[in-house]
């Protein structure tokens, strides 16, 4: 997500370092590259106008600060303006006093619409809601039997409505079981378009007034950039959206949707797709998407992922390991499930802040094969084994690779990243990573390491 943007930006900043003072010629060399990134990123040209005046008055109009260096002082304005332009603050759901509160998903054909349905119910499901899903999709085939898979995918239920063909019939009754059933959000899943026509706006907006949701949510394909915005525009114009989710950011996406859909059509953007699975679905904070974009990391939703995942008892357990030398290899194949259990390593390196030691962590490319290779060595020693590395001589090494359909050089490459991140966990454990860890009460994984 946004690695080229994010990539041209360390470029433009790295030039800016070497610059004493803070004059209208190094300001407008800088915003001139700042310019070409978000253009390349396929941002909104007003956006990139407003966004780069407004930074050229406050770069020039503006005493350096004493702690900071010229650099410094633009990537401050820079970061400050774009996350103005996104919103500023994180958009929450709006719940309803009605019985039940009604989320309706809009959206054209292919934008992701059902899945995005199957996700958001998942989310409110695990900050223990009640949703229930229903399709009004009766006109591509098989859509509402799409959902219907997806709710038994995530244990949410899904009003079928056998032998209702009308989308707001489907929808009143979906409404009425749901107050019958006690589910308090019903999550609607409306039919799309391959193009916005008169039809499609007429059927939503019936809906919309028949139903009285608390939130339109147009769901957006950030790969198609400025169409997405211009898409957005148009719904919101014609009903009323009261928000947005972009789909698909793990994909090829430049990002250039998401930094000019409020600015340009005023709606906030509430959650985003950041992959496959149903549980990627993130909220959109401004100010964290503008630290991944300009290299700054995003600790604070690591941080939640870990907090939500990683079992914490296990954590201060290996804590306690690391302190006194016990460290086992069972520990590490323990440590590196629940790691994974994050998501994508890829995704996970590109949340830690490009300075330091996570300076190249996000250029990193994590094979997943590989870590199932780890998994299957571990598992195929025996228990002694993992708990006493020391014991595993050449002879047990040709059995455990046996055992893991490996090679002896895969098991002695596996023994070598144990030994190095054993190293490695020890002396973050020990330094000021390590206590920032504990007192949160999160183990210092293996992520950064076997990466």
């Amino acid at each position: 997500m946004f690695d080229t943007l994010q990539d041209r930006f360390q470029r433009v900043f790295k030039s800016l370092r070497v610059q004493g003072t803070l004059n209208e010629e190094v300001v407008d060399a800088t915003l001139r590259e700042v310019r070409l990134a978000l253009l390349d990123a396929d941002v909104n040209l007003n956006v990139v106008k407003a966004l780069l005046e407004r930074v050229r008055v406050k770069a020039l109009g503006e005493e350096v600060r004493s702690s900071l260096s010229p650099g410094q002082e633009v990537v401050r304005i820079v970061r400050d303006e774009l996350i103005d332009i996104l919103g500023h603050e994180a958009s929450l759901l709006t719940f309803s006093k009605d019985y039940p509160t009604v989320f309706l998903l809009v959206g054209l054909q292919g934008s992701g619409k059902t899945t995005t349905a199957g996700k958001l119910a998942m989310w409110l499901a695990s900050r223990k809601r009640r949703p229930l899903l229903v399709s009004t999709d009766v006109y591509r085939p098989a859509a509402r039997e799409q959902l219907a898979v997806i709710a038994k995918a995530i244990q949410v239920p899904c009003f079928a409505g056998e032998g209702m063909n009308v989308p707001i019939d489907l929808a009143l009754a979906a409404r009425k079981d749901a107050a019958d059933r006690g589910h308090d959000v019903l999550i609607i899943d409306t039919a799309g378009r391959l193009h916005i026509d008169e039809l499609l706006m007429q059927e939503v907006s019936d809906l919309r007034t028949r139903l009285r949701p608390s939130e339109v949510l147009l769901v957006a394909d950030a790969m198609i950039g400025q169409d997405a915005v211009r898409s957005a525009q148009e719904f919101h114009e014609r009903l009323g959206t009261t928000g947005v989710i972009l789909t698909k950011l793990d994909g090829d996406a430049r990002g250039g949707a998401a930094l000019s859909i409020h600015y340009v059509t005023g709606q906030p953007i509430k959650f985003l797709g950041v992959g496959e699975k149903y549980d990627a679905l993130e909220v959109f904070y401004p100010d964290r998407v503008v630290s991944r974009i300009l290299g700054m990391g995003d600790i604070l939703s690591l941080i939640e992922k870990a907090e939500e995942k990683i079992d914490k008892q296990k954590a201060l357990e290996v804590h306690r390991k690391l302190q006194t030398d016990t460290f086992s290899l069972e520990d590490f194949r323990d440590q590196l499930r629940q790691v994974r259990q994050l998501g994508p390593m890829e995704q996970m390196l590109g949340m830690l802040p490009k300075v330091g030691i996570f300076k190249d962590a996000s250029k990193a490319r994590v094979d997943e094969k590989e870590l199932t290779h780890i998994e299957a060595i571990i598992d195929s020693m025996t228990p002694q084994e993992r708990r006493n590395h020391e014991i595993i001589n050449g002879k047990r090494r040709k059995r455990i690779a046996r055992g893991s359909g490996t090679s002896v050089q895969q098991v002695n490459q596996v023994l070598r990243q144990y030994f190095q991140m054993r190293k490695m966990m020890k002396s973050m454990s020990q330094g000021l990573l390590g206590k920032g860890l504990s007192r949160l009460k999160l183990p210092v994984g293996p992520g950064g390491v076997s990466a």
